[in-house]
């Protein structure tokens, strides 16, 4: 069933209640979420992007309850990753020949993904049009590396929608349909966790594109991601916090990290975390087990912190696998102005705390000298050292090499 957006603009996306996971198993869902597809009836009609592979045959009748297929004059394919083309390949059998409206690097991307089928592209870029009749348009908007090379946002003149494709989105399935009529503290936490888990390591090309955008002067009166709710409320709401979040964003806050195989890391962990408490009663401090912990959830909260701390046993020359893991991806996200310390135990060679702290440092992280390297289990001289290492973590500025 289509959903009314504005004008002659309905959603013909999917909810997709039960999804646990996304990216692979790389992206935690807690809150189903949804692949956001538009059609655009005017003179012209225009479909913005199809479904998650899965759910393509659903989406297809669904829209055939809602439109002779055939009057489609073309379809725009923001971007190219199977979440938001997954249904072409079956679309397109049903209405071969159909122009595709896309990057030329999403041509790429859909024929690795399809095969080369002789499909109608129509390569655009930034500053191309597209006529649709009723005196409107679609102006297109290249946002390469927001979050792959291909991609791109769309928008529509007249009814100033923006279709922004992943950027603004949420992982968060809403029966409401528009953001200001979803539950807003999971809305915003979805969109944080979103951006640090997705956009982050990208947040550089941000403020850039941003600005390339405003230079538009396009007067976007509604933004529609391809997942989650729909910004018509106050859309630059959601625009200006990415602009926040992109320049090394952090919180008065500090996120301890840490396994453990025998406790002696664990009670190294909460003795730190009273610590900063003690000498700064205002920071917040979250503490979580990497093994047990969800690790999206987790990198949403380090981007939140000014600073981190992070444990691990040695474990055969090294730190534990759940650690290491956790250490590659917190790499991968390329966090900005962010001090880190290291601690841990150890019982015979003792190289964990180096290992962690050379992984912080390989990481971004302006890691502080002071550490906790515990000979089996912690006692006085241990819990001594970890005044010095709070102070030195609390720390305003970063070191220079973190800027």
């Amino acid at each position: 069933m289509k959903r009314h957006v504005k004008g002659n603009v309905s959603w013909v996306g999917y909810l997709d209640w039960e999804l646990e996971n996304f990216h692979g198993d790389d992206y935690s869902i807690f809150h189903g979420s949804s692949q956001n597809a538009y059609l655009i009836e005017e003179e012209k009609t225009v479909l913005v992007d199809t479904v998650w592979a899965p759910h393509r045959f659903d989406f297809i009748e669904n829209l055939k309850r809602e439109i002779d297929l055939k009057k489609i004059d073309a379809i725009v394919v923001n971007h190219g990753e199977t979440d938001h083309s997954g249904a072409l390949a079956d679309l397109l059998e049903e209405i071969p020949g159909t122009p595709l409206y896309c990057t030329a690097m999403a041509v790429k991307s859909l024929e690795g993904q399809y095969g080369k089928r002789g499909w109608n592209f129509h390569v655009v870029k930034t500053g191309d049009e597209l006529p649709i009749g009723n005196d409107k348009k679609l102006q297109f908007v290249e946002m390469r590396m927001l979050h792959w090379p291909d991609s791109m946002a769309t928008f529509l003149t007249g009814d100033n929608i923006l279709f922004s494709m992943d950027a603004f989105g949420q992982h968060y399935a809403t029966s409401e349909l528009f953001a200001d009529k979803a539950e807003q503290g999971i809305l915003w936490h979805e969109a944080l966790k979103y951006f640090v888990n997705i956009l982050n390591p990208f947040a550089a090309l941000i403020p850039r594109k941003l600005e390339e955008i405003a230079a538009l002067q396009l007067p976007i009166e509604m933004i529609a991601p391809s997942h989650g709710a729909i910004w018509r409320e106050r859309p630059f709401t959601i625009v200006e916090k990415y602009d926040e979040w992109a320049k090394a964003y952090q919180e008065d806050q500090v996120t301890i990290a840490y396994d453990t195989m025998w406790n002696g890391t664990e009670v190294i962990a909460h003795a730190i975390a009273e610590e900063i408490k003690r000498q700064s009663p205002a920071t917040v401090v979250k503490v979580y087990n990497i093994a047990k912990s969800d690790k999206n959830e987790v990198m949403t909260e380090v981007f939140k912190s000014r600073a981190i701390a992070v444990g691990s046993p040695t474990y055969i020359n090294g730190v534990l696998a759940s650690v290491r893991g956790w250490l590659a991806f917190l790499k991968s996200l390329k966090f900005k102005k962010k001090r880190a310390a290291a601690f841990g135990c150890y019982g015979w060679s003792g190289e964990g705390v180096k290992v962690l702290q050379e992984s912080l440092q390989d990481a971004g992280f302006a890691v502080v000298d002071e550490h906790v390297k515990s000979l089996w289990n912690p006692g006085e001289d241990d819990f001594a050292k970890i005044p010095e290492l709070v102070k030195a973590l609390l720390e305003e500025t970063p070191a220079a090499d973190n800027a």
